[in-house]
C-alpha cells in the first residue's frame, strides 16, 4: 500500500512533574534515547532506538501530568499546507496556528489545532533523520538488526495513543473525513447499540495509530504506547518493571481489540505507558470490527474478560 498524506504518529509531548525522575523512567527503564535538551523551557527530547527521526517524545516539566500535544508526520510540505487549509475549511477544529521551524530542535514548521475532544494536535513534514545506530558502513548501510548499548525495555518506536474526550463523533469525522484515517475497530453501546463509545483509527496498515474513548472530559490522555517485537519481549518488560519497582497498572495480557499483547504501567508523574506487541495488518478495504457492549470486557482484556475500573477511570 502506498501510504501518503498523514504517515504516522511523529511525536508526543508529555507533561511531567519532576523532569529528573521522568528521565530515569523514560531513558533508563523504558529505554528511550535522549537526543536534545531545552533547559530554558525545561524540555528533553527522546526517541526509540529504531526511529530515524530526531525525536518522538518530548518531556516538559510542569505542575500537572498529561499530554500537551500529539504530532503527526505528513509526506511533504505541500501536503502540510493542503491539510492545514482543509482542516480550517472543515470547521471541525479550533485554535489553529503555525508553530515556526526550530521550536522543536531539527524540526520544520508545524500546523497546530485542537480537535473536538479537546486534544491539541499538530502536523509537520520535516524533521532531521538521525538514523538508528545499526549501520556498519554508514547510517543505513549493511546494518545490524539492532544497535549496541540498548538498555531497559527498549521499544522500537512510539506507536500510538489512547485519548479520552467528549465529542468522539467530531474527532472521528476530523480524522477520517479530513485527515484520511480509517476506522479499524469500534465499540458500540447504548439501548439500541448505536452509540459509538470507542474508535480505533489507522492512517497506515497498523491496527491503530490513535484511539478515542467517549468520556465527559476534554483533552485527556489514557496512555502512550511503545512497540515491542514479540509477546516474549512484553513478558521481559514485566520483569524489568518489577525489578525497577515501577508501578504496574495491569498485565501482561492480551487485548481483544487489536489482538495486541500488552502491559501497562505508570511514569513517576502518573502518566500511563504501554508496551505493545502483535496486532494485525490493516488496509482501507478491511471491514471495521465492531465490539458490542455486552462483550466489552473481552474487548479490553481478552484473557479474563472483565473490566478493570481503575484502568477505565484513571487518566491524566
Amino acid at each position: 500500500m502506498a501510504i501518503t498524506g498523514v504517515l504516522r504518529p511523529g511525536h508526543i509531548a508529555l507533561r511531567v512533574m519532576d523532569l529528573d525522575a521522568a528521565l530515569t523512567h523514560y531513558r533508563d527503564v523504558l529505554g528511550l534515547v535522549e537526543t536534545a535538551r531545552d533547559d530554558a523551557r525545561k524540555r528533553v527530547f527522546l526517541k526509540a532506538w529504531d526511529e530515524h527521526d530526531h525525536h518522538s517524545v518530548v518531556l516538559r516539566e510542569a505542575d500537572e501530568a498529561g499530554m500537551d500535544y500529539l504530532g503527526w508526520k505528513v509526506d511533504s510540505a505541500a501536503t502540510l499546507k493542503r491539510l492545514a487549509r482543509e482542516i480550517e475549511e472543515s470547521n471541525l477544529a479550533h485554535d489553529l496556528n503555525w508553530v515556526p521551524a526550530g521550536e522543536h530542535p531539527e524540526t520544520g514548521e508545524r500546523f497546530r489545532f485542537t480537535a473536538p475532544t479537546g486534544h491539541v494536535m499538530e502536523l509537520f513534514a520535516e524533521k532531521a533523520c538521525v538514523g538508528n545506530g545499526c549501520g556498519t558502513g554508514g547510517p543505513d548501510i549493511n546494518p545490524h538488526p539492532w544497535p549496541d548499548g540498548l538498555c531497559g525495555i527498549a521499544p522500537s518506536r512510539f506507536d500510538h495513543c489512547l485519548l479520552y474526550g467528549d465529542d468522539l463523533d467530531g474527532s472521528v469525522r476530523l480524522f477520517c473525513d479530513v485527515l484520511g484515517f480509517g476506522v479499524a475497530e469500534r465499540v458500540m453501546a447504548g439501548p439500541d447499540g448505536n452509540l459509538m463509545i470507542g474508535a480505533f483509527l489507522s492512517c497506515s496498515n497498523k491496527a491503530h495509530d490513535v484511539a478515542f474513548i467517549r468520556q465527559d472530559v476534554k483533552g485527556k490522555l489514557h496512555h502512550a504506547s511503545f512497540l515491542l517485537g514479540s509477546w516474549e519481549q512484553v513478558l521481559r518488560a514485566g520483569d524489568i518493571l518489577s525489578r525497577t519497582r515501577t508501578s504496574i497498572d495491569i498485565g501482561p495480557t492480551r487485548h481483544g481489540i487489536t489482538r495486541g499483547e500488552t502491559i501497562y504501567f505508570f511514569d513517576p508523574s502518573g502518566n500511563r505507558n504501554e508496551v505493545f506487541a502483535g496486532g494485525y495488518s490493516y488496509y482501507p478495504d478491511k471491514p471495521t470490527i465492531t465490539w458490542t457492549e455486552d462483550e466489552i470486557g473481552a474487548a479490553i482484556f481478552y484473557h479474563d474478560r472483565k473490566l478493570n475500573e481503575a484502568f477505565l477511570t484513571v487518566f491524566t
